[in-house]
C-alpha cells in the first residue's frame, strides 16, 4: 500500500517530469499535492524530500521513468529548491572480502565504559582517538568539527558528520569530510554530493576527499573514500579506496601478525646505501 509520502512526492514527479534528465520541484509544491490529494497538511513537508534523499527509496512508479542500470535521485538546489536527478544504481556497503587489519585501540577506558557501543557517534569517536583518518589517508590530519549543520548556496540545509582538516609531508592541504553509519545501513550518492559542494564553498583552496564510515562489529569498522563521476549528466558513486581495520588490546596482536604487515607493506621501500 502506497503511503501519503509515495503518493504526494509521485504527484509533483509526474507533474513536471518531460523525459528530461533534470526535473526540478520546491516544497511548496509538496503542500499543492497534498492538497490535490486530500492529504492532511504534513506540518514538516521538509521530511517528505528528507526521506527519500537518505531513508528510503522513491516509489517503483517514479523509477521506472529512468534508463536501465539507474535511478533517480533528489537533491538540494536551494533553500526548499530540488531537483530529481538521475544516477547510476548501487548504494555503498562494506565489502565482504576484506582483511581487518589490526590496530592497537587508543580509545581511552573510560570513554569505553561508557559511549555506546556501535552507533554512529561511537564510531567518530573511536576514528577520532585513534587518528584512524591519518592511518587510512597516510596524511596527519585533525578533526576541525562535529555534526555541522550549515547551508551552501545552490544546494540549501546540510549536514556533515565530521570535518578533518589535513597536511601531508609535501605542506598539500586536504579536506576530509566524513559520514558515519551504523551496521546495515548503506551510503548514499547524495550525501557525497552535498558534502563535496559544502568543501568547494568554504575550502575552496584545499583538495576535498569525501570519507564513508561503517561499522562492521564493535570493534571492527571500514573506511572508503568515496567520490563522484559523472558521465552524460548521470552521477554515479565510486569507492577509490577500502580498508577493514579492527582496534584491539596489545595481547591480542602477536609478534607474527606484525611480521606479516610488515612482509605486505607496498606503500615504504627500504634502500641499502653501500659504502
Amino acid at each position: 500500500m502506497e503511503s501519503k509520502y509515495d503518493k504526494i512526492i509521485e504527484t509533483v514527479f509526474f507533474k513536471n517530469y518531460s523525459e528530461s534528465l533534470r526535473v526540478s520541484f520546491d516544497r511548496e509544491e509538496l503542500a499543492q499535492a497534498s492538497n490535490n490529494l486530500n492529504i492532511p497538511r504534513i506540518k514538516n513537508l521538509g521530511d517528505i524530500v528528507y526521506s527519500y534523499r537518505f531513508r528510503r527509496d522513491l516509489p517503483k512508479k517514479i523509477n521506472e521513468t529512468a534508463p536501465s542500470g539507474c535511478e533517480w535521485i533528489i537533491v538540494g538546489t536551494g533553500i526548499g529548491h530540488y531537483e530529481f536527478r538521475l544516477s547510476q544504481i548501487g548504494k555503498i556497503e562494506p565489502a565482504l572480502n576484506r582483511q581487518k587489519i589490526k590496530i592497537p585501540d587508543a580509545t581511552p577506558e573510560i570513554v569505553k565504559m561508557y559511549a555506546p557501543a556501535n552507533d554512529e557517534q561511537a564510531l567518530l569517536t573511536k576514528v577520532r582517538y585513534n587518528r584512524m583518518i591519518d592511518l587510512f589517508m597516510g596524511i596527519t590530519s585533525y578533526s576541525v568539527q562535529n555534526h555541522l549543520r550549515t547551508t551552501v548556496e545552490g544546494i540549501g540545509q546540510i549536514e556533515v558528520d565530521e570535518i578533518y582538516l589535513g597536511v601531508s609531508k609535501n605542506g598539500t592541504h586536504y579536506i576530509f569530510p566524513c559520514q558515519a553509519k551504523s551496521p546495515g545501513d548503506k551510503f548514499g550518492i547524495v550525501q557525497v554530493l552535498q558534502d563535496i559542494s559544502f568543501c568547494k564553498a568554504r575550502y575552496s583552496s584545499v583538495i576535498c576527499r569525501p570519507v564513508a564510515l561503517q561499522f562492521i562489529d564493535d570493534d571492527s569498522f571500514a573506511i572508503m573514500e568515496v567520490s563522484i563521476e559523472e558521465e552524460k549528466n548521470i552521477l554515479k558513486l565510486v569507492v577509490i579506496d577500502e580498508k577493514h581495520y579492527k582496534l584491539v588490546d596489545r595481547n591480542d596482536l602477536s609478534n607474527e601478525e606484525v611480521e606479516t604487515y610488515k612482509t605486505m607493506a607496498t606503500d615504504t621501500k627500504i634502500v641499502s646505501i653501500k659504502t
